[in-house]
């Protein structure tokens, strides 16, 4: 696959970090405290607090990159398919380095046994032939296809490869893929799942439920046997749904399930999001993008791996042929962080960490806490709660990962060339 995105690929590969301390300067995202970061190295060294007057209160904010547990693809990569290569992954992650994100998760969703195969392999083939991106890459997430059949809950997903959930068949994706599949997600709908579940939980995989058709009991079951979070909670459902009870009720009131959300304003109604982050409460909650290949593309028809989708101009990416059901998203992570602030009324503080330390807690990875000897893995923003357009909302300025500086700019995240 070429590049037919807008955006530019322009990152080195690998170069040595000097070792000569480098400074960033920015106001804290949890105190909004002036301070200067001096790092060496992949090491922060030490931090240096400002004074606050009128000169830095105008500094963009600085924290840790941010980490995306759902990212099917972008740019015109799609990690579903038969014809994903290595340099389609590090195309993926360096327009994601554009935007923040610093920590993500390949989504491989629903296909058949070979296409499955070929995608987890050749995304742990571009983790051992690039150290950088491997080192980025928090594991893969596979989506599917161990879902629900039903029309709605299966979403996008064939309807054609979708099956119950097969172990053996599972141990056969994760010996591929290096032993990379961090996180799967299944509904608990099957007689199979239960075992299943237990499986995956023991040997370390964070299992999700989603994209189901399930009781009550079913769900209850499937958490005690080690499911852990939500994928896109409120979204993979049926349109119409009893007032009570229901599968959406069951996850808000389980306490020991974490609920993944998309907040691009086309997901979740603004309403919904914010009962949702009431009901869970923000620290059993984190944001994910589910961005798609068309992310990033201009606004069509394209033929993605799971069906005809449409980019609509506002943003929208939806089955082609109608504008109410979702094929993915097209819109960055941190255009999430601004609407949860807007929607729910959370402070930036709350609002970075659903984007950042809770979906790198769930999948083991540490954040940065600007301590001395704490990674030098770090951006600067600009936040906008009130801009409709998520464009506009979140703005990257410049991300240093490992510490190195591998994105300096100041245009919009997504956006255009700077």
């Amino acid at each position: 696959m070429g590049n037919t995105s807008r955006y530019p690929i322009v990152l080195p590969r690998r170069e040595v970090v000097p070792m000569l301390t480098q400074t960033i300067t920015g106001r804290r995202f949890d105190t909004g405290q002036p301070v200067r970061l001096h790092w060496r190295g992949d090491r922060i060294q030490r931090i240096e607090y400002l004074r606050s007057d009128q000169q830095t209160r105008r500094l963009p904010f600085l924290a840790p990159g941010l980490c995306d547990l759902q990212v099917n693809g972008c740019a015109g990569c799609e990690f579903a398919s038969p014809a994903l290569r290595p340099a389609d992954v590090r195309t993926v992650g360096d327009v994601l380095l554009r935007m923040g994100v610093t920590c993500f998760c390949p989504t491989v969703t629903t296909q058949s046994h070979d296409v499955i195969a070929h995608a987890v392999s050749t995304i742990d083939q571009a983790c051992r032939t690039d150290a950088d991106l491997g080192r980025r890459i928090a594991g893969i997430h596979l989506e599917g296809p161990f879902i629900s059949p039903e029309d709605g809950p299966r979403g996008a997903h064939p309807k054609e490869h979708v099956r119950p959930p097969d172990w053996d068949e599972f141990v056969q994706w994760q010996a591929l893929a290096g032993n990379r599949i961090a996180i799967v997600t299944i509904s608990p709908e099957y007689p199979s799942s239960v075992e299943f579940i237990r499986r995956a939980a023991a040997a370390g995989v964070v299992v999700a439920l989603g994209h189901m058709a399930a009781t009550r009991d079913q769900i209850l079951a499937a958490v005690d046997a080690g499911a852990s979070i939500c994928t896109h909670l409120g979204n993979g459902a049926h349109p119409v749904l009893p007032r009570h009870p229901n599968y959406l009720w069951d996850q808000l009131a389980e306490d020991r399930l974490t609920a993944g959300l998309i907040a691009d304003g086309f997901h979740l109604p603004d309403e919904v999001l914010n009962v949702f982050l009431r009901a869970k409460q923000p620290h059993r909650c984190f944001l994910v993008s589910d961005l798609a290949a068309q992310a990033g593309l201009p606004p069509g028809r394209y033929r993605g791996g799971l069906c005809e989708v449409e980019l609509l101009p506002e943003g929208k990416l939806v089955i082609a042929g109608q504008r109410q059901l979702l094929a993915g998203a097209a819109a960055p992570l941190g255009a999430g962080i601004a609407r949860v602030m807007r929607a729910a009324g959370l402070s930036l503080a709350q609002a970075v960490r659903l984007a950042c330390h809770q979906p790198r807690q769930i999948v083991g990875v540490a954040t940065t806490d600007f301590a001395p000897g704490d990674s030098a893995d770090f951006m600067l923003f600009r936040v906008d709660p009130a801009a409709a357009d998520n464009s506009r909302s979140f703005r990257v300025e410049q991300v240093v990962v490992d510490g190195r500086p591998v994105f300096r700019g100041g245009c919009d995240a997504p956006g255009a060339a700077c």
